[in-house]
């Protein structure tokens, strides 16, 4: 499959982002975040979190649709002064296991090459992402942080060290 990875710049792709955004977490979290949370993250708010942050975005197209994005930048706080951070890597489902998440998390991790190691969050129980962080080298470093998102979830933090 023949797609294209790049900054995200336009009003069309800021949109398609907040889309893959709202989309993927409707089709990867059911089970794993607050029914009741996932139904008030609408395509609305997708969009207003597409707008206020433009920037570090990757995205991946299809043509002229984007089908999954990678948010980076530095680490979020200062418990790891030298780690870049992975934020967000969403992928619409029609597109699993067709490589366009492992050039995202490539593309991003180049990005941050000036940092010797890279940071992600995942819940836990997303296995799917879990096998797929684990793939391109990242590892449990035995940090969790429970968010509420609706309801209490457990967030575990893995490191790529380079």
């Amino acid at each position: 499959m023949e797609f294209t990875i790049k900054e995200m710049e336009s009003d069309e792709e800021i949109k398609g982002k907040a889309y893959v955004h709202w989309k993927s977490w409707q089709e990867a979290y059911p089970g794993l975040v607050d029914q009741a949370y996932l139904d008030a993250l609408t395509l609305e708010k997708c969009q207003e979190i597409a707008y206020k942050w433009p920037n570090n975005i990757l995205i991946a197209k299809d043509g002229g649709r984007v089908i999954g994005f990678s948010a980076y930048g530095k680490y979020r706080n200062h418990e790891l002064p030298d780690a870049g951070e992975i934020f967000a890597i969403y992928i619409l489902s029609e597109y699993y296991g067709q490589g366009v998440g492992g050039r995202l998390m490539r593309e991003a991790l180049l990005k941050l090459s000036e940092y010797p190691q890279a940071a992600v969050w995942v819940l836990k129980g997303n296995d799917r992402a879990i096998r797929f962080y684990e793939k391109c080298g990242f590892q449990f470093d035995g940090r969790e942080e429970e968010l509420m998102l609706g309801s209490p979830v457990t967030e575990l933090r893995m490191l790529l060290k380079r």
